[in-house]
């Protein structure tokens, strides 16, 4: 898969769901996790048993004007409102960061300014923050990699077809 991803959340304030989110994004290989404006607790993540930050950078923000991403590279808000692009129908960028509001809250007018897109999970309501982050984790892995399709039937896989180092399908030989 080309291109890059990282994630984070604005306004954190429980390390459970810091950890959570770090973990999981340790576990959809993110190159890099964050936070803007985040409580000083969420350092105390004990949920991470995975130990993410150990593996990825961690770029911890005090706000959103000290907020900056690498070029190219695209941020998308996560949020539930009206006009957001509804997650099965987005296109996600090859190099991007999203970024998760806080608990009990949403993300701030002036981040959601920034971002190029806003996207939303289809739910009837907010759910927990670390849980939309791995809903988002896991559509960016299954839009952007080269998974078989699935079956017309439940239960079984179909094969992957073997692709040429051009890109293009290989004749198949008798066996």
């Amino acid at each position: 898969m080309r291109g890059y991803f990282g994630i984070g959340v604005e306004g954190v304030s429980k390390p459970m769901n810091v950890g959570n989110l770090f973990r999981s994004a340790h576990g959809f290989g993110a190159s890099f996790v964050f936070t803007i404006d985040a409580h000083h607790k969420v350092a105390q993540a004990k949920s991470d048993t995975s130990r993410g930050i150990e593996q990825l950078p961690w770029y911890d923000w005090a706000d959103i004007d000290e907020f900056k991403l690498p070029l190219q590279c695209t941020l998308v808000g996560v949020e539930l409102t009206d006009d957001a692009i509804e997650l099965p129908s987005f296109r996600h960028p090859s190099s991007a960061a999203y970024v998760l509001g806080q608990e009990r809250g949403s993300l701030s007018d002036e981040l959601m300014a920034r971002c190029e897109f806003i996207v939303k999970i289809p739910t009837s309501f907010c759910i927990n923050v670390a849980t939309a982050g791995a809903i988002i984790m896991y559509d960016r892995t299954i839009s952007l990699r080269n998974f078989a399709e699935r079956p017309v039937k439940p239960g079984g896989s179909l094969e992957i077809e073997p692709v040429h180092q051009w890109g293009l399908p290989r004749k198949r030989t008798k066996e």
